[in-house]
């Protein structure tokens, strides 16, 4: 199976940059898989899982917003936050899981509903991936 170079950027360091046989992401049209030679795109990303085949390997990140551009021999991923999923602490996701669900469940107008959502996406996100379940 053919290759191609993936990188995948946040504002604090390159996350990944290295080959790719097959690379798939939660876009904001729901999940896509991209192969080498894949026609040029360039789209949003959600909250989910970057999933990297390389050969026999699976890399598996938790991943927040952001874009892909997708080219026939690249493709470069610029996200918030990317993580592999042994580098999660399940203690804090569980802990951020927590605290978005009281929020949510306060009936509180000075509570930002809309960012508790995002928090609770963003945790519930992080212990799939470390629990190694795949875009469920």
């Amino acid at each position: 199976m053919s290759t191609m170079k993936l990188s995948i950027i946040t504002p604090e360091k390159v996350v990944y940059d290295g080959e790719a046989s097959m690379v798939t992401v939660r876009t904001i049209d729901g999940d896509r898989g991209f192969l080498a030679e894949h026609q040029p795109l360039v789209t949003g990303l959600d909250i989910g899982q970057i999933k990297i085949k390389n050969n026999d390997q699976e890399k598996i990140l938790a991943s927040s917003t952001g874009y892909i551009e997708v080219k026939p021999e690249e493709i470069n991923i610029l996200v918030d936050t990317a993580e592999y999923s042994d580098e999660i602490d399940v203690d804090r996701a569980e802990s951020a899981k927590e605290r978005a669900e009281k929020r949510l469940s306060k009936d509180d107008s000075s509570i930002n509903s809309k960012r508790a959502e995002i928090a609770l996406k963003k945790a519930m996100n992080r212990l799939k991936v470390s629990k190694g379940r795949n875009f469920e």
